[in-house]
Formats: C-alpha cells, sequence, structure tokens
C-alpha cells in the first residue's frame, strides 16, 4: 500500500453551514501521483450558506456543481445558493426528477448539474420524513428499529451498483468531473456522506488509490458531521419528535459496512473495477484518461 498523508489532506473547506465540505486533493495513488487540490470537491447540502461562506465559494473558480438530491429533497430545503448560480433557473430545474443542465447566465458563472439518485425503495430522505411526523415511537422502532435502519443502509449502498438507473447517474458524474472543461467541480447530496459518498470512493478507485484510503474518505464524514448530528439528535428528543433519537444514527452515521456492500456487489457482478468501469458503468478509456488528466498532478 502507497503511504498516505494524514486525514487532514482532505481538508475542510471551512464552510460554517456546510461541515462536511472538503477537498479530495492530496491522497496518493498507488503509481506515486497525488491527486491535486482544489479541483474536485465534495459536499453536504449547500442551501443554507452564510456570507463567509458564499465568499469561500465565490474564490473556489467553481465551473460545476453537481446536485445528486432528490426533487423531494430539494423542495423541502430548498436549491443551492451559490455566488455565480443563477436563482430563478436552478429552482426550475431543481424540480425535475430528470438530469438536467442550467447554464450560467455570463461567462464567469457556473453550471448547475441537477443529477437525482434516489430509488423510491431506498429513499431514506422520504421514509424518514415519515416516520418522525406522525411521532409515533413504536412506529418510528417499527421502520428503525433491531438494525432495520443499518440494514436500509446497506440495502441503498447496494442499489447504487445494481441498479441501471443508480448506475447510469454516478456515471453521468464520473462524466462531468473527467469533461475537459470541467473542473474545478464541486458534487454533493445532502449530507454529503452516501451518494456523495460513493461518488468520491468510485472517483479515488479510478485514480488509483487504494482502498483503505477510499474508507479513511468516507470515514471522515463522522468526524466532520460528529457536532452537528449530536445537535439534531438531542433537537428531536427536546422537541418531542422521537422518544429514542438513537434509532436515526446509523442513518446519520458513515458506516464501512455501508460501503463495503456497495463494493461487494460490484465485485460480485463484474469481478473487478475494470469490469464495472467499462461494462456497469458504459464508460470508456476516454473518460477514465480525462479523468487522470483534470484530477492528478
Amino acid at each position: 500500500m502507497t503511504e498516505q498523508p494524514s486525514v487532514e489532506t482532505a481538508r475542510n473547506l471551512g464552510l460554517e453551514r456546510a461541515v462536511n465540505a472538503r477537498d479530495l486533493g492530496g491522497y496518493l495513488t498507488q503509481d506515486g501521483r497525488r491527486v491535486r487540490s482544489g479541483v474536485a470537491l465534495r459536499s453536504d447540502a449547500l442551501n443554507r450558506l452564510s456570507e463567509r461562506d458564499l465568499e469561500v465559494l465565490a474564490g473556489s473558480g467553481l465551473r460545476r456543481v453537481i446536485d445528486l438530491r432528490s426533487m423531494e429533497e430539494v423542495r423541502e430545503a430548498g436549491p443551492d445558493v451559490i455566488p455565480g448560480l443563477p436563482v430563478a433557473e436552478v429552482r426550475s430545474a431543481e424540480f425535475s426528477a430528470d438530469s438536467v443542465t442550467v447554464e450560467p447566465e455570463g461567462p464567469d458563472g457556473i453550471t448547475l448539474h441537477h443529477v437525482p439518485v434516489y430509488a423510491t425503495d431506498f429513499d431514506i430522505y422520504v421514509s424518514l420524513r415519515d416516520a418522525l411526523a406522525g411521532r409515533d415511537a413504536e412506529r418510528q422502532r417499527e421502520v428503525l428499529g433491531d438494525g432495520k435502519a443499518a440494514r436500509m443502509m446497506e440495502g441503498l449502498y447496494r442499489w447504487f451498483v445494481t441498479s441501471p438507473l443508480g448506475r447510469e447517474r454516478f456515471a453521468e458524474v464520473l462524466r462531468l468531473v473527467a469533461a475537459p472543461d470541467g473542473p474545478p467541480v464541486l458534487f454533493h447530496c445532502s449530507a454529503g456522506k452516501d451518494r456523495t459518498g460513493w461518488a468520491a470512493a468510485l472517483i479515488l478507485t479510478a485514480l488509483g488509490v487504494d482502498r483503505e484510503t477510499v474508507f479513511t474518505d468516507y470515514l471522515l464524514t463522522n468526524e466532520r458531521s460528529g457536532a452537528i448530528i449530536k445537535t439534531i439528535v438531542e433537537s428531536f428528543r427536546s422537541q418531542g419528535l422521537m422518544k429514542d433519537p438513537s434509532l436515526m444514527l446509523p442513518i446519520f452515521h458513515a458506516e464501512r459496512p455501508y460501503l463495503e456492500a456497495a463494493f461487494e456487489e460490484l465485485e460480485n457482478g463484474w469481478g473487478t473495477f475494470e469490469k464495472f468501469w467499462q461494462e456497469g458503468l458504459g464508460l470508456d478509456d476516454t473518460v477514465l484518461a480525462g479523468l487522470r488528466h483534470n484530477l492528478l498532478d
């Protein structure tokens, strides 16, 4: 295994209201190259940024933002608020369940790609909303208790790989990141954990970063989001939304078995990452070369 720098290499972007926003740059590949900083950023939702956050992103040089949230998530939480995004057009596009590209109004603007990744059977956002809405402790335990929440999450990660729609959407993300005019690019979902985590795992693996480092980057979410998760759990208790908010922890946390489930399905279905890249994702060597050209020193 190639010796890796500290996990702090995956540097925090310092956003006050998107605490899981960070840079994929700094990781070493197994052939000794390094992922460039400032070209591929991953994040949680960007719908409630502070003025300071807006200043940070305004200086990032972003060309593309890829929003992986579903229509329901955007409808309830709101569209991204980033300097250079045309708000009216963004809002219109975000209500579509299909992939939609919104071009910027001016040459210095940012292109939005709405690439919703969700499944009816594994729409975690809707399941949680419904479980919390009734404040019914028995119903919440029925939905989330006895390991059901963790199994739900593992099922979601398996769906990322086994679903043709899921593979199509993640392949779209990879094409965008590999495009000649792609970076700097930021991709995100709501928590920056699951859909964003699998997209990051695919990118880092394609670049030649070893598997353990891919897991290190994935699990870093728990460090970044730990404080806000604690606050949310306590608010569920204080507001009477849940009698036992710990039922939500398997949903809120990034757990190694979740990502392992995705890689297990990849290997069961295609044997190797190379075959999955070509046959599962439908990507060719041109996309791989573009990705490595854009992201590696």
